[in-house]
């Protein structure tokens, strides 16, 4: 019984780190990655990473030290007045295959399909969280 408890203090007590140490941040799509024949990316060329992909900013890429890392990404809100309500539920873990050279620091260009499980497409830009 006693373990079980401080088994369950310490799930809790992680959880609240995780979320404690999120950064905030904003998220776009693209969706030019299904033409990898013609464009390739910065970390992986023309090998196919999937859909649950990402660009990173210029301060996130770190001159290609982020190629292959993986971000959990969680939508907090919306940043215009297009989408009241863009959220989905969940949060989505998406790897780095890129570089984004227009995104903020702390901006990530999303797969359409990865953005689509957090958020409305129609919102195009989001508020995010995200942790490594």
């Amino acid at each position: 019984m006693a373990i079980e408890r401080v088994l369950i203090l310490a799930l809790v007590a992680s959880c609240l780190i995780s979320m404690s140490t999120a950064i905030p941040g904003q998220a776009t799509f693209y969706t030019t990655y299904v033409l990898l024949m013609i464009t390739a990316s910065s970390c992986y060329g023309f090998q196919d990473q999937g859909t649950m992909i990402a660009a990173a900013s210029p301060a996130i890429f770190n001159n290609r030290a982020a190629c292959g890392r993986r971000y959990r990404i969680r939508c907090t809100g919306r940043t215009n007045l297009g989408v009241l309500q863009p959220c989905r539920n969940g949060e989505i873990t998406v790897r780095v295959v890129d570089l984004c050279p227009g995104c903020q620091d702390n901006q990530f260009d999303l797969s359409q399909e990865a953005f689509s499980m957090i958020a409305d497409p129609n919102a195009g830009r989001i508020l995010i969280e995200y942790n490594e």
